[in-house]
């Protein structure tokens, strides 16, 4: 649990810490497995392989020194649930490919590092994946945001 709070406190501490980001366009989040607000694929969950989606990203702001990737359940019985947790990724990552380790990743809700895919206990429930630019290569909790993007998927058993 004190990971869940943790992961969460990042998440509003980078939201709080955003900024307006020098970019040519604005930072996207996509994934050609799934699209935004579209049903992940079993592939991708607790019913399969479980390994991480592909995603792509676009527009890193050029004053970004680095990214890090939240993935997270709001609708969780308990409140939200942390499934990815990834920082230090290099600012000209373009692609984070199927099942891909990168970065730093530390533990989430499941109490392993990486990624542990959409499990929920039933209903639909949605897996907001999001993307922050990062002034510095600070952990996440200390660095500031000069960008963020989401891709939002949805899961149900």
């Amino acid at each position: 649990m004190p990971r869940i709070r943790i992961a969460l406190a990042v998440t509003i501490a980078l939201a709080c810490a955003r900024t307006e980001h020098r970019a040519a366009g604005p930072m996207t989040l996509s994934s050609p497995a799934f699209a935004n607000n579209a049903a992940i694929p079993a592939k991708y969950t607790c019913d399969g392989p479980n390994v991480s989606p592909p995603l792509t990203i676009a527009g890193v702001p050029s004053d970004a020194k680095s990214l890090a990737l939240t993935v997270d359940d709001p609708d969780a019985p308990g409140g939200s649930f942390t499934h990815w947790l990834v920082w230090k990724i290099p600012p000209s990552t373009t692609a984070i490919a199927e099942g891909q380790h990168l970065g730093t990743e530390e533990q989430n809700g499941f109490g392993k590092p990486g990624y542990g895919g959409p499990c929920p206990p039933s209903g639909l429930h949605h897996y907001v994946f999001t993307l922050y630019a990062l002034a510095d290569e600070a952990p996440p909790a200390k660095g500031k945001a000069v960008a963020q993007t989401q891709l939002i998927g949805t899961y149900k058993k």
